[in-house]
Order: structure tokens, then C-alpha cells, then sequence
């Protein structure tokens, strides 16, 4: 049986805690199974690096920031090896390159495109537990990349879909996902298992647990996932296509911070002004979210949509650049706002889901200012500040405490 462990900051953040995760590993691998770890920084070390950086240069490449953040995993797995070489199991540290783990070029944001497993196959023959750098890579220029935060669980499951392991196991400071974040809603209730398309919509909404491109890659090679506790034996929560359990209306709650809103005054009402705006955003790499379009006056109209709040900057630039070409009289743009959302494949077959999300919101005066919906979700733009007062009324509104 083969299986990849992925651990993350907290995990391994002293001493104590690298040897506690040495120990779950080679428990694994004396009952005969192949092991694959893949680590994260320790503790807040990528947060450090990223302050040294900007100590030295506020504004640093991208190339060079990518340089250094990828040492932080680099000491991460190298200390590894070396606490099970001191428990008597032979292991070996691996990095990107030694992989290697090739990606795109898109330096902080890069994607995986394969991985050559020979190496790692090789060391596993050896009976060797083969511990893996998460969350980097390498281009086509043999430049290090990294994958954006919470790369690492990207990391193991795509070398799980490549070495067709039998599951991926997730270790976390939580014990498994919740029907929201516990520290903020007190009643949250941990699930037994969820759907990946579920688990998609709440990591991309802002639900910390997974990274959202691990559950991409999961849903398209059928890995099957599994998030535990790194500090209990406790079970976790089984990530797979379909549940056996009854299906609930709301899965969970999710917020998102890490959100900034612009909106673009008096564009011309004309045919393609809208692909022009997003085309220029799409060029620079910003992701865009939440969109709404309404007439404004003289024959204009107003865009306005949500990005993540570190493309900010960015993204004001490249609009600015871009004014005389798009044709706006005015920007504007607001940091203080968040999403929050509900997600779950239940709201499909149940009318007036979104209704009652909104009057839990109006119970406690808590203004919207955009909407988004699929078939699996509603998400709602409020201020910032609201953000905890929102998750605990919807999570009540709906039922989904123990």
C-alpha cells in the first residue's frame, strides 16, 4: 500500500512536533507500507521570509521571492530525514528539482504540469520513506516556482495521482472539515465526509482547510483525500465523488477575507467593454470573482467586481495604465468588505435556499452589497467587520450544529 502524508506548518513547526510527525510516519511504514511525505515550512518561517524580503527591497521580484521561499520546505524535509535517520528508518529529502516537479512559469502562482516519479520510485524500492518539498516546483528555465499559499496540499495530491497511491492524507491543525471555521462559529460540526465538488466551492470560498487546486486535482484523477489532525489519532473527514450519508441541504459556512472591491464608473455602454476590462486584468494574472454590471447615466455604465485583496495593487496599476483605452471616468475600490458563503449539493433540489440565507443576514442587519450564486452555492459581499456575526447566524438559520 502506498500513501502520501502531507503535513503542514504548524505541524512541524518545533522540535516536538517534527518528531511526533516522524513517528506517525514510520509507524506507517513498519507496517509495511510505502510512505511519501510532503511538508510545508515550519510554522510561520514563509510569513518571516516574506518580511526579510520586503525588508530589503519593498517591491522584489517575483523570480527572487520564489528563490528564497522555497528554502523554508527545503529545511523542513532535510530535518525530517535526518529525525527518522536518528529513530533507525532510513528516509531521504527530496526537493523540486531533484524531483522534479515541473510548472508553469508564473513566478509566486505557478501550476504543476507533471512530475517524473523515477527518482521517487526508486528511493521507495530502497525502503526508504521519501519526504518531498510542498508547495514548490520548477520551470521550463530550471527556475524554482511556487504555487501560491497552501501549495503543499496541491503538492501531495498531485504526486499521489502520479504514483497512483491508495489514499492522500491531509494532516492539519483541525481534526478533519467543518461545517464552518470552529474558531469562529462554536457550533460548527466536524463531517464525516463530503463531496469534492463540495469541498471545491468551500476551499475556493475562503474554508482554510484545503487548498482549492488539491481538490481540482483530487476530482480529476479520483485521489481520494483525507483530512486529519496532525496532533490526535482522531478520524477525519473522507473527501470523495459521491457520500453515502443523507445528503444536507448546506454543507457548511465559509468566509473570505482576503478580498478587495472595484468598481469602474461611467464606461461607455457599448458592445466588448466588458472583455476589454477583464481581458487587461486576465493579462496580469488577477482572478476575478464576483461581477455586477449596472446602467448608470448618459448612456454609461458601472462595473464593478471582487479580486483577491493581494492583487490589489496590481490590479489598480494595470487599470490606471489602461484608462484612456477603457474609457472610465472614475475607480474606486474598498478592502474592508469579505464573502461569506454557503455551499452544498443539497440547495439543488430545495427552493429558496438563498432566501433563507438572506434573512438570517437581515435578522442581524447585516447590509449585502453583491451576490453570487451556482447550483451548489450562494455567496454574499458584506463588510468585513460583519464577517463573524454573519457565519454564526447563517450556521444557525440553518441547522448545522450537532
Amino acid at each position: 500500500m502506498l500513501v502520501v502524508k502531507k503535513f503542514g506548518g504548524t505541524s512541524v513547526a518545533d522540535k516536538e512536533r517534527i518528531m511526533n510527525v516522524a513517528a506517525r510516519c514510520i509507524k506507517d511504514y513498519r507496517e509495511g507500507n510505502d510512505v511519501v511525505v510532503v511538508l510545508s515550512a515550519m510554522g510561520k518561517q514563509t510569513d518571516v521570509l516574506i518580511d526579510m524580503a520586503k525588508d530589503i527591497n519593498p517591491m522584489p521580484s517575483k523570480r527572487e521571492l520564489d528563490m528564497l521561499l522555497t528554502t523554508g520546505e527545503q529545511i523542513s524535509v532535510a530535518l525530517m530525514a535526518m529525525a527518522m535517520g536518528g529513530m533507525g528508518v532510513p528516509a531521504i529529502s527530496l526537493n523540486a528539482f531533484q524531483v522534479a516537479m515541473h510548472t508553469t512559469s508564473s513566478y509566486g502562482n505557478a501550476r504543476l504540469k507533471r512530475i517524473d516519479i523515477d527518482r521517487i520510485r526508486h528511493e521507495l524500492d530502497q525502503r526508504k520513506i521519501v519526504i518531498i518539498t510542498g508547495f514548490q516546483g520548477i520551470n521550463k528555465y530550471t527556475d524554482y516556482t511556487t504555487l501560491g499559499r497552501g501549495g503543499s496540499d496541491t503538492t501531495a495530491v498531485a504526486l499521489a495521482a502520479a504514483l497512483h497511491a491508495d489514499s492522500c492524507e491531509i494532516y492539519t491543525d483541525v481534526d478533519g472539515v467543518y461545517t464552518a471555521d470552529p474558531r469562529i462559529v462554536k457550533k460548527a460540526r466536524k463531517l464525516k465526509e463530503i463531496t469534492y465538488e463540495e469541498m471545491l466551492d468551500l476551499a475556493t470560498l475562503g474554508a482554510g482547510v484545503l487548498h482549492n487546486r488539491s481538490v481540482e486535482l483530487a476530482k480529476k484523477y479520483g485521489v481520494r483525500l483525507i483530512v486529519r489532525s496532525s496532533l490526535t489519532e482522531a478520524e477525519g473527514t473522507i473527501v470523495k465523488e459521491d457520500t453515502k450519508v443523507e445528503r444536507m441541504i448546506v454543507s457548511g459556512v465559509a468566509a473570505d477575507k482576503n478580498v478587495t472591491r472595484i468598481s469602474l464608473i461611467g464606461l461607455k455602454n457599448v458592445p466588448g467593454i466588458a472583455f476589454k476590462v477583464f481581458d487587461v486584468l486576465a493579462k496580469a494574472n488577477i482572478n476575478v470573482d464576483m461581477i455586477l454590471q449596472s446602467i448608470g447615466r448618459h448612456d454609461t455604465k458601472d462595473i464593478t467586481f471582487t479580486i483577491p485583496e493581494d492583487s490589489r495593487d496590481e490590479a489598480l496599476s494595470v487599470l490606471e495604465a489602461k484608462k484612456e483605452q477603457l474609457g472610465y471616468e472614475d475607480i474606486s475600490e474598498n478592502s474592508d468588505v469579505a464573502k461569506v458563503s454557503i455551499v452544498g449539493a443539497g440547495m439543488m433540489s430545495n427552493p429558496g435556499v438563498a432566501a433563507k440565507m438572506f434573512e438570517a443576514l437581515y435578522n442581524c442587519d447585516i447590509n449585502i452589497n453583491m451576490i453570487s450564486t451556482s447550483e451548489i452555492r450562494v455567496t454574499v459581499l458584506i463588510d468585513e467587520k460583519e464577517v463573524d456575526k454573519a457565519m454564526n447566524a447563517i450556521h444557525d438559520m440553518f441547522g448545522l450544529e450537532d
